[in-house]
């Protein structure tokens, strides 16, 4: 991804207000806000043209984060019908500085942006089903271009719902050095990301929690959550992970495999045996 230099306006000088955000040599335009400035946002003259918008908050029933991705030929106009939606909490909108986006344009952003938010994995996505739209091969080429600067500021304002989880795009191989924890003759694998710890599918944990998750539950809680979420799954005597999961530190991660606390500084150790502790002070 390339460079870029990134205009934020806090229209009223609080960054969790309302707020536009621009890339330099780049038509489009972002404005966002929270739900308690609806108005503020749907009055600013962006809002009457076509674009891209996304409603971000929380699911009712799982409390994971959620995400519902829409298009519109007038933001303003379509943004008002999903008041009856009470899981979001901000509304960000994108719109073309020259009006250039079609119909077409904005249904193949919807569709694209929709596909790279299932893909990520990081939220309920809580559309029913997406538009998508074939469009010529110029066309195209230029709402590629779009999106990729979409996808430079969305995480800029708040919204990291559609960035792979670090590791599992071809891009990330050789960022970070893979990282095994070992306990009773288990084995996971992980590596450091820019928001935490990644552990990697097909690891496994101890299936039986220490008694140190009595004394601080969150483990045992955070082990419960995976399974019912399909990311942990018993079998026989051990657990195992079925997808890829990110974790807020090395710790936490370590944590869930170990069933109890864990220092993952000490815990996490490359193919030579350094520890996490080891190689940061290294580099």
């Amino acid at each position: 991804m390339a460079t870029a230099t990134i205009k934020l306006f806090l229209v009223h000088g609080d960054p969790k207000r309302l707020r536009t955000a621009e890339l330099s040599n780049w038509t489009g335009k972002a404005v966002s806000g929270p739900r308690t400035e609806f108005e503020g946002v749907l009055s600013r003259d962006e809002s009457e043209n076509s674009g891209i918008y996304f409603l971000t908050g929380a699911d009712t029933e799982t409390g994971r984060p959620a995400i519902y991705i829409g298009e519109a030929e007038c933001i303003r106009e379509r943004i008002k019908h999903h008041n009856d939606k009470d899981f979001w909490n901000q509304v960000t909108f994108f719109v073309s500085k020259d009006e250039n986006l079609t119909k077409a344009h904005i249904r193949y952003l919807e569709g694209k942006l929709l596909e790279a938010a299932k893909s990520a994995g990081r939220a309920v996505v809580t559309n029913s089903q997406g538009s998508g739209s074939k469009l010529p091969e110029s066309d195209r080429g230029e709402m590629e271009v779009f999106l990729e600067k979409m996808n430079q500021l969305l995480p800029v304002l708040g919204i990291d719902h559609l960035v792979p989880l670090a590791g599992t795009t071809s891009t990330d191989a050789g960022t970070s050095p893979l990282l095994f924890c070992e306990i009773k003759g288990l084995k996971a694998t992980g590596l450091r990301t820019a928001a935490g710890f990644l552990v990697k599918k097909g690891s496994e944990a101890v299936a039986t929690e220490r008694p140190s998750s009595e004394k601080w539950p969150w483990t045992r809680n955070l082990r419960q959550k995976l399974k019912e979420e399909g990311a942990l799954a018993e079998d026989k005597d051990r657990l195992v992970f079925l997808k890829d999961v990110e974790f807020a530190s090395p710790s936490a991660a370590a944590a869930v495999v170990h069933g109890g606390h864990a220092n993952g500084l000490t815990a996490w150790k490359d193919a030579n045996g350094k520890n996490l502790k080891e190689l940061e002070a290294v580099a």
